[in-house]
């Protein structure tokens, strides 16, 4: 799998980040990066302990990092979630667990396709 094939298989957007970070080469670089970068293990964290401050940091950090890395599937997710927990003194914490749940869902599709990039 190329890195372009990793773009397709999870639905992100490569001629994006192509375009944004000008070189394939940059491109990888900053897409296995994302496996360890920790805005999603600290929103999961901060939601599980009904810490509504620190999730809406965590959901904003990783919605921006989606959006410049074009990972389409999570950053429309948490575009949601980030909004829900933007005003993070009175959240509806049910919504907020449905879109999570999304959230993970994308998180989790993205992670497979560039671990199974990594691996090619």
């Amino acid at each position: 799998m190329n890195i372009k094939g990793c773009y397709e298989a999870f639905g992100g957007d490569y001629d994006d980040v192509l375009a944004r970070l000008s070189k394939e080469e940059r491109v990888e670089k900053y897409i296995l990066r994302f496996l360890d970068d920790q805005s999603f293990v600290q929103l999961k964290a901060a939601l599980a302990e009904g810490n509504t401050e620190l999730a809406f940091r965590a959901a904003h950090t990783l919605k921006g990092v989606a959006q410049n890395l074009s990972l389409t599937p999570i950053y429309e997710m948490d575009f949601e979630l980030t909004e829900t927990l933007r005003n993070y003194n009175s959240v509806d914490m049910d919504l907020a667990k449905a879109q999570f749940e999304k959230t993970q869902e994308a998180y989790n599709k993205v992670i497979e396709a560039i671990k199974a990039y990594k691996e090619s």
